[in-house]
């Protein structure tokens, strides 16, 4: 067998390295000069040697061994700096601790030393100092290692040891981890075994891409017989870390691979790879830029979160390394081996972070976007108390959170925005007769209906249910100047949100010329939205007032956003028959025969160029206590590509 053993979470203690800068000036030259004259007393030659170690200058000290014979303080000086060892860069603060005790010609003097480690870790004890009295040299220091520490003996040393944290957990709603340690293997490779670097690749790359669901991006294997031949013989080439059970569909085909090896290992991973990734990041071996940006605070080894949460709330989530100092001593082989623990302080584990994502329906977001090829989004937020249960990005969990980020015209799904503005201003009811014609001109622009269909004259609600443009560009002036960035704002657009981490929560066209407020009134012009602002707006039309989408419950964001004013009655319960005739009678009748309670929303394509051709797709809805957003990038039409993830999430949400 060839699969190591796995390593804990803990990390395991290893040596650092530091500066010998002060090891260099204990390094003395020149011979011993004698202690002070004859008259003095011991203390004198213990605050003077106290003195000389932390100035890196013994050479005023008189030094004998136990035996009696002189001893030169070069000799002294340069086992003190090998003693230090890795603390050599922290000198200690020292000090005289009472008289000394003397009996006849020796004397014994207690000497204080407190250490302070990485991290402003202290470590105190008390040694000993023993001194005899020469008739012509006045007091001598009786050289001893124990001087240093009590347990140090010639040859040995300090070492000190960084105790890696364990990670702060990333919690659900529910107080259950989302991100914990999970059993990966990292798959290597060692040169020396290696028959064909050619071959290797290709059996690598055809068992790789073997792995069901298949692995997105596949992984690039170009560069390894490059990196095989500048690699030391019995080197570990990394090749790839695989969760377990990904390794486990392959592990027969490239075991007995030529030159292959294994490690087994744990990482802080979500329950798949897909799950909310954007969202949440990633925790990844320490990089170099990492170390730059931070000195100090890591070490290779290290495990650092990149991106989204784990980027976001590293110093909650890393923990604080603790320290050990052992004795060190160096074997007549050569060998190094560390014995004894003289001073530990444990590593403080990370504090864990709490959201309000819930599996299930995160699960059936990412489940909703997997077989999408663009970039898209699904972001659900709970109706009775705003929490963000799921933050899907596309496709494979996105490289980029585009839930919260995108900057994307809304297109008609803001018709739920500016049909409201017109119902509180009495401006149309839901049974009011309106033009819905095939094109309609404003101040020398022309505006269409999707495929150019014409309704003629019909109730207002018929135009919301089929999305009639041209209606809703007519009906702009009746929201004044303002009216449709206020009706926004009733639904929590263009707030300042306190979720923990950024989000854009829109910018509602306001003012301009005729055309540009036509255009607005439908979701084009300079309005722009991220799925994140229209999945709490949908929630608002759906609850009756806006209350801002949570993320975040520990450590709630301080001074959370108030609730906003209640929606006009009247206007709200009109606004939801209509966006359930979307469903029954409109552009989603897709969804008309989804299990459970009744569907609600709006479908939206929106022209995001001068082209009509290019446009995104989107859907914004509700069911049950679950509003939420559908958003696909260059996606084409609201009903045909938005519509079908919708129903996707909402299927599997009722097998749950």
């Amino acid at each position: 067998m060839r699969i190591e053993a796995a390593r804990p979470h803990r990390q395991p203690i290893r040596r650092l390295r530091w500066s010998a800068a002060l090891t260099a000036a204990l390094v003395l030259t020149g011979t011993a000069l004698t202690g002070c004259s004859s008259d003095d007393g011991p203390e004198r030659t213990v605050d003077a040697f106290v003195d000389g170690w932390l100035a890196g200058d013994v050479s005023t000290i008189g030094f004998i061994t136990p035996a009696g014979q002189r001893l030169p303080a070069t000799d002294v000086g340069e086992e003190l700096a090998a003693l230090v060892g890795d603390l050599s860069d922290t000198p200690p603060q020292l000090r005289r601790d009472g008289e000394a005790d003397v009996t006849a010609d020796i004397a014994t003097s207690s000497l204080a030393v407190e250490w302070t480690l990485p991290g402003d870790v202290r470590w105190s004890y008390t040694t000993s100092i023993r001194l005899r009295q020469a008739a012509d040299d006045g007091w001598q220091i009786i050289w001893d290692p124990a001087i240093v520490h009590e347990q140090l003996a010639t040859g040995d040393r300090f070492q000190l040891n960084r105790l890696a944290p364990r990670r702060g957990p990333v919690l659900d709603g529910a107080g259950e981890p989302v991100v914990a340690p999970r059993d990966v293997v990292v798959i290597g490779v060692q040169p020396s075994e290696v028959v064909s670097p050619d071959a290797l690749v290709d059996d690598l790359d055809a068992a790789f891409r073997a792995i069901r669901p298949t692995i997105s991006p596949p992984i690039d294997l170009t560069d390894l017989p490059d990196r095989l031949d500048a690699a030391k013989p019995d080197a570990f080439v990394d090749v790839v870390t695989l969760r377990k059970e990904a390794y486990d569909q392959i592990a027969d085909r490239i075991f007995d691979l030529p030159g292959t090896r294994f490690r087994s290992e744990q990482r802080d991973l979500a329950p798949t790879r897909e799950f909310a990734r954007a969202l949440l990041g990633t925790v990844d071996p320490v990089q170099r830029q990492d170390m730059e940006t931070h000195p100090g605070r890591y070490e290779i080894g290290d495990m650092v979160g990149h991106g989204g949460l784990q980027g976001g709330y590293e110093e909650r989530l890393r923990g604080v390394p603790g320290y050990s100092v052992q004795i060190a001593g160096t074997a007549p082989d050569g060998t190094v081996s560390a014995d004894e623990v003289l001073f530990s302080s444990d590593a403080r584990p990370g504090d864990p972070l709490r959201t309000t994502l819930d599996v299930a329906t995160q699960t059936a977001a990412d489940a909703a976007l997997a077989g999408q090829p663009r970039r898209s989004a699904l972001v659900a937020v709970r109706i009775s108390d705003g929490a963000l249960v799921a933050v899907a990005n596309g496709p494979d969990g996105g490289t980029e959170n585009l839930a919260f980020t995108a900057q994307v015209p809304p297109g008609s799904t803001f018709k739920m925005v500016s049909t409201l503005g017109l119902l509180e201003s009495g401006a149309v009811g839901p049974d009011v007769a309106v033009d819905c014609p095939k094109t309609a001109t404003v101040d020398g622009r022309t505006f269409t209906n999707a495929n150019g269909f014409d309704l003629g004259r019909v109730p207002f609600r018929s135009v919301f249910a089929k999305s009639c443009n041209t209606t809703f560009a007519n009906l702009a002036p009746e929201l004044g100047a303002d009216g449709l960035a206020e009706a926004g704002r009733l639904l929590g657009l263009e707030g300042e949100w306190r979720l923990g981490v950024s989000a854009f929560t829109g910018k509602v066209s306001t003012g301009g010329p005729p055309a540009e407020r036509a255009a607005a009134a439908f979701g084009q012009g300079t309005t722009l939205v991220s799925p994140l602002a229209m999945a709490g707006a949908t929630a608002a039309v759906a609850r009756g007032q806006w209350r801002q989408p949570t993320l975040i419950s520990e450590p709630a964001p301080q001074s959370p956003v108030p609730d906003g004013p209640q929606l006009d009655a009247a206007a709200v319960d009109a606004l939801r028959a209509m966006m359930r005739a979307v469903v029954t009678d409109g552009t989603a009748e897709a969804l008309r025969d989804v299990p459970g309670e009744p569907v609600y929303g709006k479908t939206g394509t929106a022209e995001y160029d001068n082209d009509p051709a290019n446009t995104h797709a989107w859907f914004v809805g509700w069911q049950g206590d679950v509003a939420f957003a559908v958003f696909v990038e260059q996606g084409g039409s609201g009903s045909s590509d938005a519509v079908p993830i919708a129903e996707t999430f909402l299927r599997a949400l009722a097998t749950n």
